[in-house]
């Protein structure tokens, strides 16, 4: 398999080397951006890059607005890497469309496990992987959703949510439980986090998102009121 492309924008080149030479020795082909501006020419004009990590305090253009900038665009997987440790930094990234928070000071070997996480999950899908549920189609190995036909835009981390709960659905799942699979076990965030992108997913869905259903106090579940009234007949 060809190596993965990894953007790392940074404004901080000291910063830029040490998540560089971990992702390098990884295998990965790692481009740099000092600031957001550059970071968007370079995404334009490098179409398969993979993944994009991307700090916060920058000249010319921040990260949340090359965020914004390249989520025009594409739903490349995004980790956000910020100084900020405020609940409501957290939380904009999230409603921006990004994948993954991490706050600095943090384990390189953390973010490269991060990172290798993500790509995991977005490269080892069968080819013929579609699921179809009441009127809601996933291509797993396209990333695309369709709604009755209709293609809508979904973040990384809301394709990932759609799947788990589609897979399980009828299901009723903790919030323990969505964070250790779709965040993944080492997920340092809390309730918060699910359910900011569920309010996202549910928006996205439309009249669809009536199938998330909160559980108070637990957590969620994916029912199609279709499929209930037919088993009832």
């Amino acid at each position: 398999m060809d190596s993965i492309k990894v953007l790392v924008v940074d404004d901080e080149s000291r910063m830029r080397k040490l998540v560089k030479d971990f992702l390098s020795k990884k295998g990965y082909i790692v481009l740099e951006a000092g600031d957001g501006e550059e970071a968007v020419d370079i995404f334009m004009n490098n179409k398969d890059i993979g993944l994009i990590i991307l700090d916060v305090m920058m000249p010319k253009m921040d990260g949340w607005e090359t965020c914004k900038e390249i989520r025009k665009f594409s739903q490349v997987p995004i980790i956000m890497l910020t100084a900020k440790s405020d609940e409501r930094d957290e939380l904009l990234g999230f409603e921006l469309g990004i994948d993954e928070y991490i706050t600095k000071p943090f384990s390189p070997k953390i973010l490269v496990a991060r990172v290798e996480a993500i790509l995991r999950r977005t490269s080892d899908v069968p080819a013929d992987s579609v699921i179809s549920v009441g009127g809601i189609t996933m291509d797993l190995a396209a990333h695309i959703v369709t709604i009755d036909g209709e293609p809508i835009e979904l973040s990384y981390k809301e394709f990932e949510l759609l799947n788990y709960f589609m897979v399980n659905k009828g299901v009723a799942l903790s919030r323990e439980k969505i964070l250790n699979n779709v965040w993944n076990y080492d997920y340092f965030g809390d309730a918060r986090t699910i359910d900011t992108h569920v309010k996202k997913l549910r928006s996205k869905l439309k009249d669809k998102g009536d199938y998330i259903k909160t559980i108070w106090g637990m957590g969620y579940k994916f029912e199609v009121d279709d499929e209930k009234k037919v088993d009832k007949e």
